[in-house]
């Protein structure tokens, strides 16, 4: 697979923050900017934002992408951050690759298969003739007839994009259809992550459930948990400011042990 899409800012010890489902790298970019003395890479997922479109989409194939990013930038471990989708991606280089991990942190998801959830997204999706839309605005309205909600249409128009020929996707949707079984399931179950690893959860959010903790113990068996109050599963939008202090103090306990044993 080829070179993922991907800033990278900051000094310090490395955090990798990887976004859900038809998303991409800006998704948690305020996370970044809040994680300060950081060296902060946001990437594009394989068929999303800016990234190559790629076929078989599975987690062990972007979990080697990542550490093949990884080894590009001469980056020997990090903290990896994902939310959604983008936490399994975390936990799947997590457990294939335990030594280049520092430490998880998934955001409300679990090491579990899902049902399908996203059927009405794709369905107004591929009713949205990209050849005959006016713009944005346009774009909107018919995703929000199609029976999305607006804030979710918004967040799928962040990958409309315009160029001389016309209005097109930045994400291979063909690609995410085809693979999305995979993406909802879950296939790395022989292995675990011994380090450190939390789990932070909207309480109005049915990803992750108390059914899920064993899971979770099977293959982290260090996790930690975290509960955010008063959201759902986009808790990270909802609730910047203390999702992020979350992320923070957790990833600064670890750099702060690990200062302590080599001091």
């Amino acid at each position: 697979m080829s070179k993922l899409n991907h800033t990278i800012t900051g000094n310090g010890s490395t955090v990798i923050l990887i976004h859900g489902l038809f998303g991409n790298l800006d998704n948690l970019k305020a996370l970044g900017t809040s994680l300060t003395d950081h060296t902060i890479i946001r990437l594009d997922v394989p068929n999303h934002g800016l990234s190559p479109h790629c076929s078989n989409m599975n987690y062990q194939s972007i979990a080697d992408a990542v550490i093949q990013l990884m080894d590009e930038l001469a980056i020997d471990a990090a903290h990896i951050v994902g939310h959604s989708m983008g936490g399994k991606i975390a936990m799947a280089v997590a457990l294939c690759y335990p030594n280049r991990v520092k430490s998880l942190i998934a955001a409300d998801i679990a090491p579990v298969s899902y049902s399908p959830r996203h059927q009405n997204v794709f369905a107004a999706l591929d009713q949205l003739n990209l050849t005959q839309i006016t713009g944005r605005a346009d774009a909107l309205k018919q995703l929000i007839n199609s029976g999305i909600d607006e804030a979710t249409a918004q967040f799928l128009l962040k990958n409309l994009s315009k160029t001389s020929a016309g209005y097109h996707w930045k994400m291979n949707l063909d690609g995410i259809k085809q693979d999305y079984d995979a993406l909802i399931g879950w296939d790395i179950t022989d292995k675990q992550y011994k380090g450190p690893a939390l789990c932070i959860r909207g309480a109005d959010s049915d990803y992750v459930l108390a059914a899920h903790r064993q899971s979770y113990l099977d293959q982290f068996p260090n996790v930690q948990a975290k509960t955010i109050a008063a959201t759902g599963h986009w808790l990270h939008a909802q609730k910047p400011a203390v999702f992020n202090r979350i992320v923070g103090e957790f990833i600064a306990e670890y750099d702060s042990n690990l200062s302590n044993l080599t001091t």
